[in-house]
């Protein structure tokens, strides 16, 4: 069994200049760097907006071991017909009862079990069930099966997420922000235990508005009227964080990663 793991931890994924992308990076740069395990967020990887099954399939041929998601999972019905039935796909675990699909994982990885955590936030988000307790409630049920547990935390607000952050410190190995697309600088070890970002930024084109066309969000802007946004094309980039974990689940090292 491995001492340490070393995570690569993938920003979110924009349409298919981002899935394209990293389709082309991902295996040489974890090689490289000797990356263990690949959790990426996919909420807008099928056009901007939710998955879909081939979506899915094309990002675990990537080299992608697990996929997280956020608000957007429900955007494409099409991807009802897997969420179920696909143990390394999530969807935020705080969404009531009876919503389909899982929002934990338990992955193996070398004979070591490795908890995945999907949460939503509810600051200028959906009206949700509190993503706090919920993680109190999956951590008394999950904790005595591994020590390592990983927080996709999809919010909007810096202060939830940092909150958040401090109220698992010692129990969750590392906590990520996603959603704002957006790379913060304030990675850091919270009590030398637990690794920490507000947010891990996005992949996909940078020459635009968090992924998309800017002059559609512009003409949003402007007009406050309904605007079809379309995913940008130029300038990719993959934003990302490097975490290395020891097997007792104590986060040794965070580092931003811009490819």
């Amino acid at each position: 069994m491995a001492k340490k793991i070393k995570f690569f931890v993938v920003g979110d994924i924009i349409g298919k200049p981002g899935r394209n992308y990293l389709a082309s990076k991902l295996r040489g740069f974890s090689e490289i760097k000797g990356v263990d395990v690949v959790i990426a967020n996919g909420e807008n990887a099928a056009g901007g907006f939710s998955l879909t099954t081939k979506v899915v399939e094309e990002l675990f041929g990537a080299g992608v071991n697990i996929i997280t998601s956020g608000n957007h999972i429900w955007d494409n019905r099409d991807i009802l017909k897997i969420i179920d039935s696909e143990p390394k796909l999530l969807r935020p675990a705080n969404y009531p009862e009876g919503v389909p699909g899982q929002g934990v994982c338990l992955y193996n990885y070398q004979g070591l079990k490795i908890g995945v955590i999907n949460l939503l936030g509810r600051v200028q988000m959906v009206p949700i069930d509190c993503p706090f307790r919920k993680f109190d409630e999956i951590y008394n049920r999950i904790s005595e099966e591994t020590d390592i547990i990983i927080v996709d935390f999809h919010a909007e607000a810096t202060a939830e997420k940092r909150a958040f952050g401090w109220y698992v410190v010692g129990r969750a190995s590392l906590v990520y922000g996603t959603h704002t697309h957006v790379q913060t600088a304030d990675e850091e070890i919270l009590l030398g235990k637990t690794a920490y970002i507000t947010d891990i930024g996005m992949t996909g084109p940078f020459d635009s508005v968090i992924g998309m066309k800017k002059d559609d969000s512009i003409r949003k802007f402007l007009t406050q009227q309904k605007v079809k946004f379309e995913v940008a094309e130029k300038n990719i980039k993959i934003n990302g964080v490097l975490v290395e974990i020891d097997k007792s689940g104590v986060a040794i090292n965070i580092e931003r990663v811009v490819i």
